[in-house]
């Protein structure tokens, strides 16, 4: 599960985490803010419960086990019947509801399910509840955005340093078509974007032409672990033109320390969702780079 986050419904602050790459909000926090003596068991004994979770379940699982949804939903409302969320769960192969112990400890509910909850609680309370997670998730973004921009920024300012030394080193002086230097530039770009993402630029826009239709590229839809790789590939590419390396022994340099760097960002940055770009599409990962150039 990711880091803490919170949101505050009614004075009842409600714990939200990452499960597989969604959001999940305590059930055990809302709870609280129930008047009475009640227990989740109670509210998944309920047989419009288990009716709205199989049919939920149906949607997003599909490895949901029908048959056995089928028997419990057959016994729910029943007097003498109840039913855990650990039992829901290992029964009926469900995961809109799991259950967790230790430091977030606790029964966690997919958002869908969540505000579902909401409404055995108040309907009151499942609007605000709605609106609070709304905030959280328009704070999120911005935030992500903000920090995005700056790597992106970033490595706007260091294509300087090495488009300079593209001009300085790699286009012949006088005579040269601008056709050509144009050429030259697009030619070291693909360098860096084959030793860091495993694609030219044409041939990402070939693999996700809704992207390109949009006037994105490779790099907009890049997460910030390969922006700050990308920054650092665009200054040690320039030092090595102006050391006068050849292409390849320059390409073989920049993808074996794009290989390391992203090692590095993995292990040591471990919330990557919290610096994601706001375009990002699948990029490929570093197992997957290239291992020859052409």
């Amino acid at each position: 599960m990711a880091k803490k986050r919170e949101i505050t419904v009614n004075d009842t602050i409600i714990r939200v985490v990452n499960y597989n790459n969604d959001d999940y909000i305590s059930i055990t926090d809302m709870l609280k803010a129930k008047e009475g003596d009640f227990f989740i068991s109670d509210w998944l004994r309920n047989r419009n419960t288990v009716e709205f979770l199989s049919i939920w379940e149906s949607i997003n699982n599909p490895d949901f086990n029908y048959g056995e949804s089928a028997i419990i939903k057959s016994q729910a409302g029943l007097n003498n019947y109840k039913i855990s969320v650990k039992e829901w769960v290992e029964k009926a192969n469900a995961v809109g509801l799991i259950a967790k112990a230790g430091r977030y400890g606790g029964t966690y509910a997919h958002k869908d399910i969540a505000f579902e909850f909401g409404t055995w609680i108040s309907p009151a309370f499942k609007l605000y509840l709605i609106k609070e997670f709304q905030r959280l998730k328009e704070i999120e973004s911005n935030t992500h955005r903000l920090e995005w921009n700056f790597r992106r920024s970033l490595s706007a300012t260091n294509y300087r340093i090495h488009t300079d030394a593209i001009k300085e080193k790699l286009i012949p002086w006088g005579g040269t078509q601008q056709k050509s230097e144009v050429y030259i530039y697009a030619e070291e770009a693909d360098l860096i974007n084959l030793a860091l993402f495993g694609l030219t630029a044409k041939q990402w826009r070939e693999q996700y032409p809704e992207e390109a239709y949009e006037y994105k590229t490779i790099r907009d839809c890049a997460d910030t672990h390969r922006l700050i790789v990308l920054s650092n590939l665009e200054n040690l590419n320039a030092v090595w033109i102006r050391q006068g390396i050849g292409k390849k022994e320059r390409y073989e340099m920049m993808r074996e320390a794009a290989i390391n760097q992203l090692a590095s960002l993995q292990k040591y940055l471990i919330d990557p969702s919290t610096i994601e770009s706001p375009v990002k599409k699948k990029i490929l990962p570093t197992s997957e780079l290239k291992s020859s150039f052409t």
